[in-house]
């Protein structure tokens, strides 16, 4: 198993349950959300990467199990890595997902590669 699929489904409802529009695209050895073409938050292997923004990443951080998103030996401001400890209550997994998808409408496309 790549990534929890436990964790995506009850992404997957929090999503629908919002009427928000996404689409599933497997990368990184995990599932990343895309919402409007952007990337909202995904699942790496048991962790929630979530985009929260650069506005909200300090007080995400300050959260106990919250982690810098760090694939390259450098963080990446306004993603977050969540610990799936953390997550194991409703409330907590849709907070997340609930700064990502008000973050989206701000965040920037990666660009099209030719």
């Amino acid at each position: 198993m790549a990534y929890d699929t436990h964790l995506q489904e009850r992404i997957d409802r929090i999503f629908e349950e919002q009427k928000v529009a996404f689409r599933h695209l497997k990368m990184m050895g995990g599932l990343c959300y895309m919402v409007d073409d952007k990337m909202c938050c995904g699942i790496v292997k048991s962790q929630l990467m979530a985009r929260v923004g650069e506005s909200n990443y300090e007080q995400c951080l300050s959260k106990d199990g919250c982690s810098e998103m760090n694939f390259t030996g450098r963080a990446m401001k306004g993603y977050v890595f969540v610990d799936e400890k953390t997550l194991n209550m409703d409330h907590e997994l849709e907070f997340y997902i609930d700064l990502c998808i008000a973050y989206n409408p701000d965040a920037k496309r990666s660009k099209k590669k030719k």
